[in-house]
């Protein structure tokens, strides 16, 4: 089979399109003939290896699993002497690990059924980042109805999921994005905009938001919480900037270890893969709650061009891979 594979750390001028052998799946597995895969920042750290602390899980020379994706749709083509829940031909979408290849190994217990409502690419786009969204806005930074929430890096693969299911839970939201998104932005339920390249988040009005969910990595935790109510929550997502080492994280190791002492609320999230979250985004897909957006979609031979867009292109939502 055709699969993008990578032999050390580093950029996507090292990824290949090679022949390999096809896996086979365990017992508790099933075996997908992949039709789609999703590109996202889980994407970048593997395939770079940062932040370095992630080697510890990842490999720490190289990565454990040389064949490149996280998520992904397809048709089970066979599965494990254990798995009950899955037969071939099923149509199914969640964490397929090594989804950029033509077959992919999935766990039966992190797969759940397509919604019949999306095309394998929107499907595709779901699973990482519809998982994301939805657990940042679980607990206490789920909102009530009439709250004011504010995503940053709104039009991106987890904002376009967290402006969706903000207004669905009844909350007013504004979104924070570049110029270009604006109008996709609006169009998924935010009231307000703000354009982070002429404007900050405090500037009108500190102490406005009820929830803040942080998908962009890049803004000092007091201004966060400056941009908060006294008793607000903010939710850190993901591990961009920082430093080599530690990448976001010690941002959000700093939230974690500062909330116990103040009355906002800070989080740091580190997203789930859960069949359960799973079933939950098949069922909001299917009832039209939310649309997956597809910024564009790649073929296999196009991958690293795919991840090139994803770190300077600016998607609005996702970008997927086409097998």
């Amino acid at each position: 089979m055709k699969a993008i594979v990578q032999d050390a750390y580093g950029s996507e001028d090292l990824l290949e399109l090679r022949d390999i052998e096809r896996p086979v799946p365990r017992d508790d597995e099933v075996l997908v003939e992949m039709r789609a895969a999703g590109v996202g920042p889980e994407v970048w750290h593997v395939m770079t290896g940062r932040p370095y602390v992630a080697r510890v899980a990842l490999g720490l020379r190289k990565p454990k699993n040389p064949v490149c994706g996280w998520d992904g749709a397809g048709r089970v083509e066979a599965v494990g002497a254990k798995v009950t829940g899955f037969k071939p031909g099923d149509e199914v979408f969640g964490n397929c690990e090594g989804s950029f290849a033509e077959y992919a190994r999935a766990k039966a217990d992190k797969i759940v059924l397509k919604p019949a409502t999306l095309t394998f690419e929107q499907a595709a786009a779901l699973p990482v980042s519809g998982m994301t969204a939805l657990q940042a806005l679980s607990g206490k930074s789920r909102p009530q109805p009439g709250q004011r929430v504010l995503v940053i890096g709104a039009s991106g693969g987890v904002g376009t999921y967290a402006v969706q299911l903000a207004t669905m839970y009844g909350a007013e939201v504004t979104g924070v994005c570049g110029p270009a998104g604006a109008d996709l932005v609006r169009s998924l339920g935010a009231t307000h905009v703000i354009d982070y390249t002429r404007e900050d988040i405090t500037d009108h009005n500190p102490h406005r938001y009820d929830v803040i969910i942080d998908n962009a990595g890049l803004r000092p935790l007091p201004v966060l919480r400056r941009a908060l109510t006294p008793r607000g929550t903010l939710v850190i997502v993901g591990a961009e900037g920082g430093s080599s080492f530690f990448g976001g994280m010690s941002r959000g190791l700093r939230a974690v270890l500062l909330s116990p002492f103040i009355a906002q609320n800070l989080r740091n999230l580190v997203s789930l893969s859960r069949q359960e979250d799973l079933l939950t985004l098949k069922d909001l897909a299917e009832k039209g709650r939310i649309t997956p957006t597809v910024d564009r979609a790649y073929p296999l031979s196009e991958a690293p061009a795919a991840i090139r867009h994803l770190k300077q292109g600016h998607p609005k939502g996702k970008l997927v891979v086409a097998i």
